[in-house]
């Protein structure tokens, strides 16, 4: 800075401040000019002749107009704005400057727009909205409103954004109004936004209808800069309420189609890109509007192809950043398949890049598109792998957002694992807080099963520590101790409590520094009340190393030296001495120590519990009941084992209690004291008490009475004090939720941008089969045109797509041959296969379906069930496709095995598709007693020996004595007969099953519906010990084979019977094992009990 502008001591007060070493030093600096600037501001004003007022001003002003006192004034107020210049500076570093305020209102009254504006930004940046300062400048702006100085009207329009406050709205808001028609374009920018601020201070004094009038109006100026201002308004209000701006889709693609032609002055290109920050600006508003429109995004997907391909093209940082505009714009609005694989082309681009910003933007893109479109992540294995491993931590941490995003039942582990990974390594508070939650949101999500959950939140325990939201931890003891909830299922949950206890045994040796308070609290109350179940530690062991933990927590203050920690610790060690039978020494001790705490509950506690110890240790089975955490607690509430008590006293002599007149709980039934008349206070005082009194000589056997540790060591309890495990209240841990009007008409104002554009050359024929947008069904040719017959495709024109720039051809262009493989590193294959266990159940084979034509979108969130049911507007009838001249018949689908990468079983993000069944209901269907007639196609097979003769086949006295009346006698299949089963299918009510072909898709979206699941387990089986014998089984009971996946061993089928009122679907995987067999685990889904029951029984009995 060279300072040639600034005075001395100005430039050196700039200097000293940049050169403070301390606070204490700067805050020296600023209270020396403070006193500076006091005398200073002072001696202007008492130097200058006296202060004069302006015409039709309020605001008094320094010096005498005219002559040598003018020159003066002239000098002082030079002097003034720099005073208020360094004024600034001191509201800046945090100090008062409320005494230079005046100084800054006489400025903003001055006749040189420099000094103007000068005491407008000092007045905007250091006037609260309430000073009363305010009120003095709304008479000096409305004059500069209405006048004839275009720069003093600006200078006004840009203080009104800044100083108007709500109850001074209606002041100037006519001034501002008038001004939207000026013939200075900046003032028309300037008011444009002016009149926003306007409406947001106060909505009632600018309506809503009034501003998205004016700013129509606006979008259809002359002026680029104009319309540039009126974008931001718009986008603001789209934002709030998008519904006044849903008929502007065409006006806006207009002015983005001319923009991208390149109509607008040169001077408004920013390195060769046309406007960038317009074009931004117009396709965030596009996005705002198409959002779950699917009639206002189809007018829309032209001009983005458009857009964002020639942005990709230029390959700059401004063209970047429309380029990711557009991915977010796609990624929001109703989908399109073309558009779509062009983001994820632009997407692939970003993420190959050498340039880390460029990375971060490919896989923030990632992320939006992965979450409803998650195919396109799988076509970026590596590079997410990559990502991961960089040292950028903002690349780092954007990854692993889009790890969170893409999480699905298949790949959960891993992806649990990689964050826990990082949260183990991470420093910085934010991201493990950030980190933690989406552990804890995935892992209830996503859970394969409940020990999986009960190991993974533990050891978010331990790493997360009280980043843990509490509920977190109320969830896995609920869990624990409920486990799946059903009573058939009893022997599962005890294998997971035992689970849950080894893991917790484990953990009781580690430092008690270096455990959370959530940590032990779990801890706590999982071995108290199932410590008992443990096989790898004996209970009175668990109980001396829960007293260690205690005894030592004490110095290291266990779980932050919170007292309701150490409470539910001893309450924990009390539960097991009454599961043990006998309080062990350490035990003994330990609670001794604690009656004497400063903590009363704490006290209490192990006051109670001694007492109990020693006076009735048969208590103990009832206090502390095993295993009844979810047992109601019975509450007395006449407290009827207290009437003997009460008679007791009564007989010695004691008065009866006899409930008073005026008793509070009168008033909350009765009204109270003024429903009755009486006084609601009792004046009268207290009798005198007689000579026996209630309680006396009552109580005397009940005083505690303390234990030492000798005392206290192995008190033998008596036989079934600790085996009542369902006796007693238990408590009940509170349940927590689960973190679940007509188009625009535009003026005729042809090349008003620039140059005519020159004609287009006619679009090439297309092939039908291509995916271009003048094939598809949503054609361009048919959207609204703005109603400008006169232009020819100026801005304001009426450039309707489907005219000479025809984009019918995006997207049309062959690939190129694939290249040569490379061999492979050790590395890279390490990094497959951690992407293929990352990008488990995402498939990149199999493309969603086309979204119907004016369908409402809606966003399914995921909830870890196969398929949540969606629904969906009603949609009214497609537009007719175009369709080709002769239609070629397709061929016959290939078959091939999808690689480990791409898993994608049960499609829980694929969109839905409507195919139809393709069963035939009214073909015959072959009973189990008819032969299946061999396939067509199959070659002849060599003819096998002769099979011996059969048996001779019995007598039959019924045919002998002709009593069959005609019936034919049809031998039944023998089970011993080889291939006897294999000519069967299963029949259910009497009929066979058909087949139902549906895809991979529709089977995630049946699986949620079908209520009635019976699973079944083969340990070990010869006859399927492979996939493809899995699915043949299937197919010959009459099922159709959806998928098989070849990389898990894991298949799926589908059927229906009764005409497709049931349907049954079928999950199953293949574990090879040792000798050639393999374990056969199978899940049978229907919508009729006595079909799945029967179908998984039938297959079963085949496997074995």
């Amino acid at each position: 800075m060279s300072g040639m502008h600034l005075s001395k001591e100005f430039f050196e007060l700039i200097k000293a401040i940049g050169e403070s070493k301390s606070k204490q030093e700067e805050d020296r600096i600023i209270a020396s000019e403070i006193l500076t600037l006091k005398k200073k501001l002072d001696g202007s004003s008492s130097s200058n002749g006296g202060m004069m007022m302006s015409p039709g001003s309020p605001i008094p002003s320094m010096g005498t107009p005219g002559g040598k006192g003018g020159n003066n004034a002239l000098n002082s107020k030079k002097k003034a704005r720099e005073f208020l210049v360094r004024l600034l500076y001191v509201e800046m570093l945090g100090h008062d400057g409320s005494f230079g305020f005046i100084k800054a209102v006489e400025l903003a009254a001055a006749q040189s727009i420099m000094h103007k504006k000068t005491g407008y930004l000092i007045c905007s940046c250091c006037l609260s909205p309430d000073h009363e300062f305010r009120f003095m400048l709304v008479n000096q702006m409305q004059r500069d409103l209405i006048s004839s100085n275009l720069l003093e009207c600006q200078g006004a329009l840009v203080a009104v954004t800044n100083l108007i406050t709500p109850d001074l709205v209606s002041t100037v808001s006519t001034q501002v109004i008038g001004l939207l028609d000026h013939t200075s374009e900046p003032v028309r920018k300037k008011a444009i936004i002016a009149l926003h601020r306007l409406h947001q201070l106060s909505p009632d004094a600018i309506p809503k209808e009034e501003l998205v009038d004016k700013l129509r109006k606006s979008l259809c100026d002359r002026d680029p800069s104009v319309m540039g201002s009126t974008l931001n308004s718009i986008e603001a209000m789209a934002r709030v309420d998008v519904r006044p701006f849903k008929d502007l889709v065409p006006s806006l693609v207009s002015v983005l189609k001319q923009i991208c032609e390149r109509r607008l002055p040169s001077e408004y290109d920013y390195h060769r890109i046309p406007a960038p920050w317009m074009q931004m600006k117009l396709v965030r508003i596009l996005s705002v509007i198409g959002k779950n429109d699917s009639q206002s995004s189809e007018g829309m997907y032209e001009v983005l192809a458009d857009c964002l391909r020639k942005a990709d093209e230029a390959g700059i940082n401004a063209s970047n950043a429309i380029v990711y505009e557009c991915i977010r714009c796609i990624t929001t609005i109703y989908p399109s398949q073309v558009l779509l694989d062009a983001a994820g082309a632009s997407i692939s681009r970003f993420l190959s890049s050498r340039n880390q910003n460029l990375k971060y933007l490919g896989v923030t893109g990632l992320a939006s598109i992965v979450e409803r479109h998650p195919k396109y992540a799988a076509d970026h294995q590596l590079a997410v792998i990559e990502c991961l491993e960089d040292k950028d931590e903002s690349l780092l941490r954007k990854t692993l957002d889009l790890l969170y995003r893409m999480t699905n039942p298949v790949n959960v582990e891993f992806i649990t694992d990689r964050l826990l990974h990082f949260l183990r390594g991470s420093t910085d508070p934010y991201m493990k807080k950030d980190l933690t939650g989406k552990i804890c949101t995935i892992a209830e999500r996503y859970a394969p099963n409940n020990a999986w959950y009960v190991r993974t939140i533990t050891e978010l325990f331990k790493i997360g520590g009280d980043m843990v939201d509490p509920a977190v931890a109320t969830n896995l003891m609920s869990l624990i101790a409920e486990g799946t909830g059903e009573d058939d299922d009893e022997e599962a949950d005890m294998v997971l409590r035992k689970q849950a206890v080894e893991l917790y045994v484990s953990i009781l040796g580690n430092p008690p520094n270096r455990m959370p308070r959530v940590l032990v609290e779990t801890l706590a109350w999982v071995l108290g009340e199932y410590g008992y179940l443990s096989s790898t530690m004996t209970l009175d062991i668990i109980i001396d190393s829960m007293c260690t933990l205690l005894q030592s927590g004490n110095i290291a203050k266990i779980g932050g030296g919170a007292a309701t920690t150490r409470r539910l610790v001893l309450s924990a060690i009390m539960k097991m001495v009454a599961q043990y039978g006998s309080c062990p020494a350490a035990a003994g001790k330990c609670i001794d120590e604690y009656t004497k705490s400063q903590d009363p509950d704490t006290q209490r506690r192990c006051l109670e519990f001694m007492t109990m110890l020693t006076t009735a240790p048969y208590l103990l089975g009832e206090v502390f009941p095993v295993d009844a955490s979810l047992e109601d607690v019975e509450v007395d509430v006449d407290l009827s084992f207290m009437n003997g008590l009460v008679a007791e006293a009564v007989s010695n002599g004691a008065r009866p209690y006899q409930k008073p007149d005026d008793d509070d709980d009168d008033d909350i039934y009765a009204g109270g004291a003024a429903a009755t008349g009486s006084s609601a206070f009792k004046m009268t005082p207290y009798e005198k008490p007689s000579e026996k009194t209630f309680g006396q000589g009552q109580m005397h056997g009940l005083g505690s009475t303390s234990m030492g540790p000798a005392g206290a060591a192995n008190v033998a309890l008596p036989p079934g004090g600790a085996s009542n495990a369902h006796g007693g209240g238990g408590v009940t841990p509170v349940p927590v939720a689960q973190p679940a009007a007509d188009g625009l008409t535009l003026r005729s104002t042809a090349n008003v941008w620039g140059k005519k554009a020159a004609a287009a050359p006619a679009p090439a024929p297309m092939a039908p089969a291509t995916n271009s947008f003048a094939t598809s069904p949503n054609s361009f040719t048919n959207s609204a045109t703005i109603n400008s017959p006169t232009s020819s495709g100026g801005y304001g024109g009426s450039s309707g797509y489907g005219g000479s720039s025809s984009y019918g051809g995006y997207g049309s262009s062959q690939p190129a041959p694939a290249p040569a493989v490379p061999e492979k590193t050790a590395e890279q294959i390490q990094k497959e296969r951690m992407a293929a266990a990352l990008f488990g159940g995402i498939s990149a084979t199999q493309p969603p379906a086309p979204p119907p034509a004016a369908a409402t979108p809606v966003v399914a969130t995921p909830q870890g069930q196969w398929g949540a049911k969606s629904t969906a507007a009603a949609a009214p009838p497609a537009p007719t496709p175009i369709m080709p001249a002769a239609p070629v018949p397709a061929p016959a689908p290939v078959v091939a095995a999808a690689p480990a990468p791409e898993v994608d079983l049960l499609g829980f993000d694929a969109p839905a598709t409507t195919t139809s069944s393709s069963v035939d209901m009214l073909a015959p269907t072959l009973m189990m007693d008819e032969p299946v007639a061999p396939a067509p196609a199959a070659p002849p097979a060599p003819e096998p020996a002769a099979p011996p003769p059969p048996p001779a086949a019995p007598v039959d006295p019924f045919a002998d004595a002709g009593l069959l009346d005609g019936v034919t006698q049809t031998s039944l299949p023998s089970f011993s007969a080889p291939n006897a089963l294999n000519s069967t299918k299963f029949e259910y009510g009497g009929s066979p099953i058909t087949p139902l072909a549906i895809n991979t898709p529709q089977f995630g979206e049946r699986w949620g519906s079908c209520p009635s699941t019976h699973p079944i387990s083969i340990p070990s089986s010869s006859s399927v010990n492979t996939l493809s014998k899995f699915m043949a089984l299937c197919e010959q009971a009459g099922c159709h084979k959806v998928e098989e996946i070849m990389a898990t061993n894991e298949g799926i089928a589908a059927c229906m019977a009764g005409g497709g009122s049931s349907v049954a679907l079928i999950h199953g995987k293949i574990s090879p094992l040792a000798g050639g067999t393999s374990r056969v685990d199978v899940t049978v889904k229907s919508t009729d009990p006595g079909l799945s029951q029967g179908l998984s029984l039938y297959l079963q009995n085949m496997i074995r």
